[in-house]
């Protein structure tokens, strides 16, 4: 796909959200019996040290985010993985979350955690052909029963000096 790029975004701003909101659609769809549908809208923090928020563009449309999470010295988890509906399985998520792993190891990174939903069958697949391994679920998803989580080594790479979001 030559025409999709990837860019650091502010996961305040305005694409983030939308894609953020989008993705929170996809989950009441999916997860209907534990999301009620008045539920607030779900946001975004600011950007912390150590974190990344990238949005994929096709053009000037913002089409697929994903971030980083420092979770400790060299731990970091993935999250707000989603593609917009219209353009799945067109390599969009496999492109951002290879930038995500690239970026972990720029930032020193060894080890990546995330956390997917147990009805998310293509997510699975994808962070499984990566070579994520299940783990039982960490922090904020221990007692979530459709929480599946996933943890990645990353090779020892020294931090990129010149990355200043570490």
């Amino acid at each position: 796909m030559t025409d999709l790029r990837i860019e650091d975004i502010d996961p305040q701003g305005e694409q983030a959200l939308a894609l953020l909101r989008e993705a929170a659609v996809d989950a009441r769809a999916l997860y209907p019996e534990l999301i009620c549908a008045d539920a607030p809208w779900p946001t975004n923090p600011p950007l912390e040290i150590g974190g990344v928020y990238v949005c994929a563009f096709l053009g000037q449309a913002p089409v697929g985010c994903g971030a980083l999470r420092a979770l400790g010295e060299d731990t970091a988890e993935v999250l707000r993985m989603y593609v917009h509906r219209e353009h799945r399985r067109q390599g969009i998520a496999r492109a951002v979350l290879a930038h995500l792993i690239a970026r972990a190891q720029s930032l020193g990174y060894a080890r990546l955690v995330l956390e997917t939903g147990c009805k998310q069958s293509a997510a699975i697949a994808l962070y499984e052909s990566f070579g994520f391994r299940q783990i039982p679920p960490f922090s904020e998803y221990e007692n979530d029963p459709t929480s599946v989580c996933y943890q990645l080594q990353l090779g020892a790479r020294e931090p990129d000096r010149h990355d200043t979001n570490r």
